[in-house]
């Protein structure tokens, strides 16, 4: 097939790379420009490595990408990790429209940040959704959907990378084919279980240590390795990565207040949560690297319960 790519970063990349292993003709690919400064987008990278035409359009809605659109004369549209807005007029240019994918099982968590949501929130399952784009955000009908689970201790770096990643560039191949052979169905979403979550940002990433120990757990989960969920202490604010939960059995097993150094190990910083403690195995203060948690203790002169948490 003929094919016309819409997407940026890695998984653009991996997905045009995988649409090229099987022999598919790339008429040209569309990217998002770099800002000043920005390093080059690893999609228009590997695009220019393969000859192929790359388009940066600042915006895809102007006269001048439908038109280059319409030129590449397409079977169907892919858009691979799209944060341009795609207008209907544009993706619907190809002979057999555009599919996109979208990492949830639509139509919950729609929007910018629908991985980080569902670990925050303790869900146990997720998935992909490859669904036709519309003008409203995540809100297209639906052509194909892969189920993934979400282990108890897994991170946002684990569920992506492990699972939704290759999920995803191998659903966007078989939803192609699908679609170019008419043998697809096209669900609409059920409104009444929809949901729209917006980026999961430094604020919706701050801790607070009075939430009960399963929220702080899910919340650093959601974060790691990215935006990082964060606390304030010895002054500055520092990021927390891989750490354990430790659930308290027993009124008599409470000792301090949430938010306080409990105990220091040889390899951790113990600290208090509603119902439990976080065991902190790997941190980074801000403006530095990723060290282990007591080394950041013994480098502050960290001490049990002496040192208090900003909840």
């Amino acid at each position: 097939m003929r094919i016309a790519f819409i997407g940026q970063q890695d998984f653009g990349k991996a997905a045009l790379e995988a649409f090229v292993a099987r022999g598919d003709e790339i008429a040209g690919v569309f990217c998002k420009p770099e800002k000043p400064g920005e390093k080059p987008d690893a999609l228009r990278a590997a695009a220019e490595a393969l000859g192929l035409k790359v388009f940066q359009f600042a915006s895809l809605k102007s006269p001048e990408a439908e038109q280059a659109m319409r030129e590449l004369r397409a079977d169907i549209g892919i858009m691979a990790f799209v944060l341009q807005f795609v207008p209907q007029s544009f993706a619907n240019i190809p002979t057999h429209g555009t599919i996109q994918y979208h990492p949830s099982l639509l139509p919950r968590y729609r929007g910018p940040s629908s991985i980080n949501w569902p670990i925050a929130r303790g869900d146990r399952e997720t998935g992909l959704t490859i669904f036709r784009p519309t003008d409203g955000l995540d809100e297209g009908p639906v052509i194909l959907q892969k189920t993934c689970p979400i282990g108890p201790d897994a991170t946002l770096g684990e569920v992506y990378f492990n699972a939704l990643f290759p999920l995803g560039v191998a659903a966007l191949l078989e939803a192609a084919d699908l679609v170019v052979a008419g043998q697809h169905q096209e669900v609409v979403q059920d409104e009444s279980q929809a949901s729209y979550e917006g980026w999961f940002k430094a604020d919706e990433a701050r801790i607070n240590w009075a939430n009960h120990v399963d929220q702080v757990y899910n919340l650093i989960r959601a974060c790691n390795p990215a935006p990082g969920a964060w606390t304030e202490l010895a002054g500055s604010r520092v990021s927390i990565f891989d750490c354990r939960k430790h659930l308290t059995r027993r009124f008599a097993d409470v000792s301090g207040k949430p938010g306080e150094i409990v105990q220091i190990t040889e390899t951790s910083i113990f600290i208090n949560a509603q119902g439990g403690q976080i065991e902190v195995l790997k941190l980074r203060p801000d403006g530095g690297k990723k060290m282990g948690a007591a080394d950041f203790a013994r480098e502050h002169r960290l001490t049990a319960t002496a040192t208090s948490l900003d909840i």
